[in-house]
């Protein structure tokens, strides 16, 4: 699919507010209600809006506890690989998970409210998995930067 002026300026609002009416993006766009809706709906069957989120404020939420962990494998047999990647998924507390290149092979985004939530976490579900060789966890300090923005143009 191609992407023209108006479909980057069209995400760029809905990254910022998808709660955007389409008369207020229409508005803004200088196009009618219609072809705004238009316009999204083939952004969202051609895949390029997946969907649609509320941003929580995890303070709130009594989650206050990032951790960024490295996970090594201990064998890398394509059935380990997969049965970690589909184990990794049901765990709530990864937000995120990404095989990487490196000393180690995967990099989870770990959300907990505290560092007993944490301690719990590592016990019972990550290292109670097979195939876990070793872990290396980073705690977050200060969040200086966090955005779901991509800088489409």
């Amino acid at each position: 699919m191609k992407l023209d002026f108006i479909d980057f300026s069209l995400l760029n609002y809905l990254q910022q507010d998808s709660k955007q009416t389409n008369k207020e993006l229409s508005s803004r766009l200088n196009l009618s209600v219609t072809a705004v809706y238009e316009r999204i709906k083939k952004l969202e069957r051609n895949g390029v809006i997946k969907k649609y989120v509320a941003l929580l404020e995890k303070k709130h939420l009594n989650f206050g506890f990032m951790v960024f962990c490295h996970v090594k494998l201990s064998e890398h047999t394509e059935s380990s690989i997969s049965n970690f990647e589909a184990k990794i998924s049901l765990i709530d507390e990864v937000l995120e998970c990404y095989h990487v290149s490196g000393e180690f092979d995967y990099l989870l985004k770990v959300m907990v409210k505290d560092m007993d939530a944490f301690r719990y976490f590592m016990i019972n579900k990550l290292t109670s998995l097979k195939n876990i060789g070793s872990t290396q966890s980073s705690f977050t300090i200060n969040e200086v930067k966090n955005t779901t923005v991509l800088p489409v143009k």
